[in-house]
């Protein structure tokens, strides 16, 4: 199923989500790898924590420089378990969503199951087709950590797919078990 949704996230828009659904996201994401997400955790609930974090989603990307002319360079997802350490302090004070690529640890599910929050995949090797979804690209944190800084992106129409659904169903371990299934 095909959902539009405007963000920030709440309980009530990531609701009807399930695994294996296709989102087209709308409005403003944060970008954040492991060296930033150290530095988040350590700053909740301080006024030097740089954004909003009631709502918001996070996405695992180390974009590269923009060429002339360009908004950011190509913006494709890392590897998410990096962040599973950090991720449920930041659920736990109103992340509600995240975009990556792989499984997540038992925790982050916990916490994801607890709060509401979604995890999205982006697909790997595609990182200058979603670069050309977003509309605005600001520096907003840890610049000194170059391409892993966080931005703020304005983002049209970035397409994502639920990896991990506020029920707690998991699109890996679906994957798996029809595979295996299969194969019987």
């Amino acid at each position: 199923m095909e959902h539009y949704i405007n963000l920030p996230l709440t309980r009530e828009n990531t609701a009807d989500l399930h695994t294996g659904d296709t989102v087209y996201l709308s409005g403003v994401i944060y970008t954040a790898r492991d060296a930033a997400h150290k530095r988040l955790v350590e700053r909740i609930g301080t006024p030097e924590f740089p954004f909003p974090l009631e709502g918001a989603t996070l996405y695992y990307v180390g974009p590269t420089p923009a060429a002339p002319g360009q908004i950011i360079g190509s913006a494709g997802p890392t590897t998410s378990y990096r962040m599973d350490a950090y991720a449920p302090a930041l659920i736990g004070n109103g992340l509600m969503g995240m975009i990556g690529k792989g499984a997540r640890d038992g925790a982050v599910r916990a916490a994801m199951a607890e709060t509401g929050a979604i995890y999205f995949g982006a697909i790997g090797g595609a990182g200058a087709l979603l670069a050309g979804c977003v509309e605005t690209s600001t520096v907003i944190a840890f610049a000194d950590l170059g391409p892993e800084a966080v931005h703020r992106l304005e983002v049209r129409d970035f397409p994502v797919t639920v990896l991990l659904d506020s029920r707690g169903e998991d699109l890996y371990a679906e994957g798996r078990k029809a595979y295996l299934e299969s194969v019987k």
